[in-house]
């Protein structure tokens, strides 16, 4: 099968990366998307990761944590701050200015604070991702 080449935006269509033969696959965002993510209809995720884009402008809701790979979180626009808990403290890394990034080690629950609108790119090892109320 041929990959599609676009272009594309991160908006509205997602990258899967395939570690096992180091191919990508555009996938569109629907209304369903994250639903059929999480259901697995879209695959387990072993060995890939999701390219995605997000725009935000409060402090996400929830903490995350990624215990197959480290995920890459890159700030394109606005402001940030990476909450990672390192040895059941909160480490702070602030990201001010478009391509400053954060590798999120694997396994480390993390979070975002922000109070204005900021967008990041995310590469992020999708298989067994976990979350929790932030708070």
């Amino acid at each position: 099968m041929t990959t599609p080449v676009g272009p594309f935006n991160l908006a509205t269509t997602f990258l899967r990366l395939r570690g096992s033969d180091s191919s990508a696959e555009p996938l569109h965002v629907t209304n369903e998307f994250w639903q059929r993510l999480m259901s697995g209809a879209l695959g387990d995720f072993h060995n890939e990761a999701l390219v995605t884009m997000h725009s935000y402008d409060a402090t996400w809701p929830n903490w995350e944590m990624h215990p197959n790979g480290d995920e890459i979180v890159c700030l394109l626009s606005g402001r940030t701050t990476m909450v990672l808990e390192i040895d059941g403290r909160e480490q702070l890394a602030e990201l001010g200015e478009p391509g400053s990034y954060v590798i999120v080690p694997r396994g480390t629950w993390h979070t975002a604070r922000t109070r204005q609108k900021c967008t990041m790119l995310f590469i992020t090892p999708g298989e067994g991702t976990e979350h929790r109320k932030a708070g």
